[in-house]
């Protein structure tokens, strides 16, 4: 049975992730959660109209009002609940392929679940699963069944899109060239309808999703398309989102790439100078290169660092009363102005402090910070694995004496597939690499 991982459950659709599996997830929500009315969205994946039939139909035998959202951008979702204060399905595999999808919910007020409420999902699933598996129907429970439909509600999204232009100033982007790459998912529509409605010249590619093309050598995982897009046009910026639109890899008018690092240390500092750093400190993750740290310390601005996850950035953001935090892959949390990460708003922001600017892309990012060569290498292995610092141990430990004190290596287990993460920063770009193909072979061969 799936579990929660880093964020949200996901899985192979018709295999792991099925129809019953949602529903039972759905009805174990409604209860943990309290629900009376929940909204659902979707990315653009072929297989998420039928999940959010299920999902909706377990909902409404429970006695839930449920309003759909049709395609829209998991931030779009998130930021539903938070003004609604209320419950949240997104259903969506965010950077995977299309044959995977996945559930992420957010409680009342747009909030990720915590731990304990996930865990007592968990429980609740595992009994209706179980029940159900005996033979015994966990639909209605002897009561009866409300005969109400889930209903069409495309103010939602039509909110979100009014809270983001009202970020910035009217025409705030009128001498702004960007190119967008939209990754065929759920910003297809709504990144160029939002960058126009602020003034921008947009350029627009990977727009036009068929349901198995989301995240196809496009968008926040595959930038190079975005990049070549940029020189072309002469592009100010590019900005591309992953599948469902809760992160952001950005090029500069160069066409190089500018990462989650980059974008956290350029707000980091923009944010400082303006006062708005809350307790002067800013939260990344254990994947974060070294020379963001460096950075930081040039500007006096203090770094906590979690595991991988925006759950975890947030959490720290939270305990710590702070207002900036994310990842290299691209969340990035304003927690000032939505309760998750998102794409379109740290593009907005990106794109203002840019066309403010007298300096180019390229030179803001030059001077935000300066990275280390790191190489990253997925291991897919048979089967997932917790302990695998413990069992590669040695390896590890011989990795790092190589590097000594130029460079560093982090060994994780995905949260959401069953792939093993190599990651090795070096003063060079081939020790990197020597370091992690070694480490990433020994594991191979061992798991693989």
């Amino acid at each position: 049975m799936l579990k929660f991982g880093t964020d949200g459950v996901r899985g192979e659709f018709g295999t792991e992730l099925t129809t019953t599996y949602v529903a039972a997830l759905a009805r174990a929500a409604a209860k943990v959660l309290q629900c009376k009315l929940v909204v659902i969205g979707r990315d653009t994946r072929e297989s998420g109209p039928v999940l959010e039939q299920a999902i909706a139909q377990a909902l409404i035998e429970c006695g839930v009002e449920v309003h759909l959202m049709g395609v829209a951008p998991t931030p779009a979702i998130a930021h539903a609940a938070a003004t609604g204060d209320l419950v949240a399905f997104a259903i969506t595999a965010s950077h995977n392929t299309y044959t995977d999808n996945g559930v992420k919910i957010f409680g009342n007020g747009g909030r990720k679940l915590s731990d304990d409420e996930q865990s007592r999902i968990e429980i609740e699933l595992i009994n209706a699963i179980a029940t159900q598996n005996s033979g015994q129907s966990t639909q209605n429970s002897g009561q009866s069944v409300s005969q109400s439909q889930a209903t069409f509600h495309p103010k939602y999204l039509a909110q979100y899109c009014a809270t983001l232009i009202a970020t910035a100033p009217k025409n705030a982007l009128a001498n702004l060239k960007i190119a967008l790459d939209c990754a065929n998912g759920a910003m297809s529509s709504v990144a160029p309808e939002v960058f126009v409605a602020l003034g921008a010249t947009v350029s627009t590619i990977h727009t036009t999703p068929n349901g198995k093309n989301i995240n196809d050598e496009c968008g926040a995982t595959h930038p190079l398309s975005l990049s070549e897009s940029v020189k072309n046009l002469k592009a100010d910026l590019g900005i591309a989102f992953d599948g469902d639109g809760d992160r952001l890899i950005a090029t500069d008018n160069d066409g190089l790439i500018v990462d989650g690092d980059h974008l956290l240390a350029i707000s980091a500092r923009e944010m400082k100078s303006t006062g708005a750093l809350r307790n002067n400190k800013v939260v990344v993750t254990v994947m974060t290169n070294i020379g963001f740290h460096q950075a930081m310390q040039r500007a006096e601005i203090e770094v906590i660092t979690t595991p991988v996850g925006d759950r975890a950035v947030l959490a720290a953001i939270e305990e710590n009363d702070l207002a900036l935090g994310g990842e290299q892959s691209g969340h990035i949390i304003y927690h000032d102005q939505a309760t998750t990460g998102d794409g379109l708003l740290a593009a907005i922001r990106l794109a203002v402090f840019v066309a403010s600017s007298s300096q180019t892309l390229s030179e803001i990012a030059g001077e935000a910070m300066t990275s280390f060569p790191q190489v990253l290498i997925n291991v897919r292995i048979a089967k997932s694995t917790e302990n695998i610092q413990q069992i590669f141990a040695t390896e590890i430990l011989q990795a790092q004496k190589i590097l000594a004190d130029n460079g560093r290596v982090l060994v994780r287990s995905s949260g959401t597939e069953p792939v093993v993460r190599v990651m090795v920063e070096a003063v060079q770009h081939e020790i990197a690499k020597s370091v992690a193909t070694a480490l990433a072979d020994a594991i191979a061969a061992r798991l693989g």
